[in-house]
């Protein structure tokens, strides 16, 4: 099963990055490969949501629960879709002002073990991009407070 574990430091506050994980209406408009979102329900603590992925012509549906406690965490679980399994969590931390760290957890696992092993040659490749766009979006909404993003993992 593929894991992928990071640390960033950012110019931002952990508030701000969580707001920004948690929008995930907006992930079509800067996540690659993310063709659209419904969020079916959504509460301070709680959110449902459906996210369709795309890679010229295979799409997927893939469904999953999120638990949030602002501005700490994000815990994403896997209800279904394509995949046998995935947590997905977020943990942000305040380091200064307008610094924050984002630890950033993923680990999924395919039905199909051709698609696992297909994926796993590219999956640090998609990671990086995925968490650029993040990183990016950050800097459209809040500017570049200062320096810029440093992996410290």
């Amino acid at each position: 099963m593929p894991k992928i574990q990071e640390t960033h430091r950012l110019p931002y506050t952990a508030e701000q990055m969580f707001d920004l994980v948690a929008d995930v209406d907006s992930y079509p408009k800067f996540l690659p490969w993310v063709v659209a979102t419904r969020v079916r329900r959504d509460s301070d603590t709680e959110m449902t949501a459906d996210m369709l992925v795309g890679f010229k012509a295979l799409r997927e549906k893939f469904t999953s629960k999120v638990v949030k406690d602002r501005p700490n965490t994000i815990h994403v679980h896997y209800v279904d879709g394509p995949l046998r399994d995935l947590d997905n969590n977020w943990t942000f931390r305040d380091c200064g002002e307008n610094c924050c760290e984002i630890d950033f957890c993923v680990d999924f696992a395919f039905k199909n073990i051709m698609f696992e092993t297909l994926a796993g040659q590219y999956i640090d490749r998609a990671f990086r991009k995925m968490v650029a766009a993040f990183e990016t979006r950050a800097e459209e909404l809040y500017g570049s407070n200062n320096s810029s993003a440093q992996s410290v993992a």
